[in-house]
């Protein structure tokens, strides 16, 4: 190569940066070195710092720095290198680099403040932001709408909002970047409504044109408020200053519809785009998942890669999240199979969302798979499989993963939160572990710092509850530091019914009437547990009661996915069209059953029938029936997988487990409480729950 000029050379460097090449980076340091020798002037050693800064390779730049004479090391050097280690998030070191800048008589300007503004922010230290301030004022920087811009980001970030508030009226002259920074911290401060008075103050000043950005910040703080007439407002401004055509913000209403569950107007908005991106298809994606329409999400997803959009780590972690509202096993291994031809399946998030899709399936076997192949875990990851476990009843398992997690010597350094404390107290239930149980609820307060909320007590009550501790429960429940919600009577009531235990029921139940007047499924407990217990008058007085004020009882139905399609069954259901098959089934089933032992459990009957007639009631199940259809569609040997919306009766848990002896086929049922795995004549439930 033929010898090339400083300022050739210095074009030569700042290519490997607008390429982020590193190799190409060394290559013109190579030819410095070859032209010039070690002995570099100051244009060149600052381009050469720049660029190792900016390709993160601190120790190059500083070896660079350490060649260059002390009288070459300007501002622009040493803020090459502090802007660099920003960048990189080397945020101790580039304020490292500014105290040796200082050490060196060597004054910051306009373009350092932002950079150690920002390193400040970061390291979540506002002290050192007030002394970076007041340099700025000193040095009589501060009027910089950029320095400014940059201080205010700081104590925004750092919820020094006093002074956040009394920098951005004192500033001299504010842009849109500034006007963005204060209503999108309002935002992330959890103050929606001061974001919706800034932005407006926005338009009242004219001081800056709102652009793209603005916008979306304040969507999301419509959406974080729940201000819906004021997200519509900016809708139809939006149209009529002619920015109805911008993605960003068209993708920013389909959020902001969603959050505020109007569902119809993210389908329009997302409808009539001329043009969609891939964040287009993740917010309509999203908006589904969010407001529990999984098949819907599904539906989107299959429609995005069509069209030719490639999964990214949000568009993949919401779909399995939609998959495991769904129970959607078959659905979800498919996702799975997307995400690692992507290669986005290492990703924590994704990871996590594999966790909780398999887990939650019932599939704990590739749950735990899922959870031991990432490469590095959170805190969703370790929730999910111990929720997976105590969903399945392995409430061993699920300690032993909660002890293993809070050991001292847990290379990953998660303590448990909320939601861990939750998913192990939920096990301890399941498991039968009340003393267990108790002891960790006691040691959340004392030994984590987590005050226990309303779903830890309800997991208490549930505990004592299934543990036969009726009596125990209702005490706990008078002693509680909070109001009792619906979840925590309806598991006293629940408990009640269970252990046959009407007086303390009806207390239960008057409560929930109480919280929730409207809600069908307390008052047919209370009935069945007055009809359990043979007080047939009581379960026709509250049926009738319910008649009167016009409640309706919701329909129990149970769901099979058979090639990509879902059969839906009620009880005494005739209608499928392969009803004779399933008919012939059930008959066979039955005469199966009572050959080995059989003996239908008869007291959930609803009604006051005769034996034989109470016989019939329990066998003509929901449950009962998705069997019979799974056994006559599916080949032999494949597990049949069977959802329910109700708790599944203590009769149908009985007969699966005989029918899964019977047969010899692995039968997992997923009720509205948790899975139950049938295998061989037995339940991992292990006939607790």
């Amino acid at each position: 190569m033929p010898f090339l000029s400083p300022k050739s050379l210095g074009s030569l460097v700042e290519s490997a940066v607008s390429t982020q090449s590193t190799l190409l980076g060394r290559a013109a340091h190579a030819h410095v070195i070859k032209n010039l020798g070690l002995a570099l002037d100051s244009t060149l050693s600052n381009h050469l710092i720049n660029m190792y800064s900016k390709l993160d390779r601190p120790d190059n730049a500083r070896t660079v720095l350490s060649l260059t004479p002390v009288h070459f090391r300007s501002v622009v050097t040493w803020t090459s290198l502090i802007s660099g280690n920003v960048q990189n998030g080397h945020f101790a070191s580039a304020l490292s680099d500014f105290a040796t800048m200082r050490r060196e008589c060597v004054q910051p300007n306009d373009f350092t403040f932002p950079c150690l503004f920002k390193a400040a922010a970061s390291l979540h230290s506002p002290v050192l932001g007030q002394q970076l301030h007041g340099l700025a004022v000193k040095l009589m920087l501060i009027d910089d709408v950029f320095v400014a811009c940059s201080a205010f980001d700081l104590y925004s970030k750092t919820r020094c909002l006093s002074d956040a508030n009394k920098l951005f009226d004192e500033m001299s002259y504010r842009n849109i970047a500034t006007w963005n920074a204060c209503i999108s911290n309002a935002v992330l401060n959890g103050k929606p409504r001061e974001g919706v008075r800034k932005f407006v103050q926005l338009l009242r000043d004219g001081e800056a044109a709102p652009n793209s950005i603005s916008f979306c910040a304040f969507l999301n703080a419509c959406s974080d408020g729940a201000f819906l007439t004021q997200g519509q407002q900016l809708h139809g401004y939006l149209v009529k200053q002619g920015h109805e055509a911008d993605v960003s913000v068209l993708n920013g209403l389909i959020d902001f519809y969603g959050k505020c569950e109007k569902i119809g107007f993210s389908e329009k908005v997302f409808e009539n785009m001329s043009e969609r991106n891939g964040v287009s298809w993740c917010s309509m994606l999203a908006v589904y998942e969010q407001n529990d329409m999984g098949e819907k999400a599904c539906g989107v997803f299959l429609k995005a890669r069509r069209a030719g959009v490639e999964p990214t780590d949000f568009m993949v972690s919401s779909v399995l999240s939609a998959c495991a509202g769904l129970a959607a096993l078959e659905v979800g291994r498919a996702i799975h199979g997307q995400a690692v031809k992507a290669c986005v399946e290492e990703n924590i998030f994704v990871g996590s969302a594999l966790v909780d899709m398999y887990g939650k399936c019932g599939s704990i076997d590739d749950c735990e798979k899922a959870f031991f192949m990432m490469p590095r875990r959170n805190l969703i990851c370790w929730n999910a499989l111990i929720g997976g476990y105590a969903h399945q009843g392995r409430a061993d398992m699920a300690l032993e993963l909660f002890k293993e997690m809070t050991n001292c010597r847990n290379t990953e350094g998660l303590l448990p939160n909320y939601v861990t404390f939750v998913c192990v107290l939920t096990a301890c239930s399941r498991g039968g572990m009340a003393k267990v149980g108790m002891d960790i609820f006691e040691s959340m307060r004392g030994k984590y710092g987590i005050n226990p909320g309303a779903e830890h007590y309800a997991c208490i009550v549930d505990m004592l509850g299934r543990a036969g501790q009726v009596e125990h429960a209702y005490q706990f429940i008078t002693k509680m530091p909070l109001r009792p919600t619906i979840s925590i009577w309806g598991a006293l009531l629940g408990a009640c019914k269970m252990h046959g235990k009407p007086e303390l029921g009806k207390i239960a139940a008057e409560n929930l009437f109480e919280l929730d007047p409207q809600d069908s499924g307390n008052h047919v407990l209370l009935s069945n547990m007055f009809a359990a217990a043979g007080q047939w008058d009581e379960a026709n007085l509250v049926r009738k009661e319910m008649k009167d004020v016009g409640i309706k009882k919701g329909a129990g139905c149970s769901w099979i996915s058979v090639k990509n399609s879902i059969h839906v069954f009620q009880a005494k259901d005739t209608s499928h069209g392969r009803n004779l098959e399933i008919q012939a089934m059930l008959a066979k089933l039955k005469k199966d059953m009572k050959a080995a032992g059989y003996i239908p459990d008869t007291k959930l009957a609803l009604y006051d029938l005769e034996d034989e007639e109470k016989e019939s009631e329990v066998w003509c199940h929901s449950e009962k029936i998705a069997l019979a259809f799974g056994l006559v569609a599916l080949p032999p040997g494949v597990p049949i997988r069977i959802t329910k919306n109700l708790r599944v009766c203590v009769d149908c848990h009985s007969a699966i487990k005989f029918i899964s002896g019977i047969v010899g086929r692995e039968i997992i049922v997923r009720d509205n409480n948790r899975f139950h795995r049938f295998m061989d004549n037995q339940c991992s439930c292990g006939d607790y729950w």
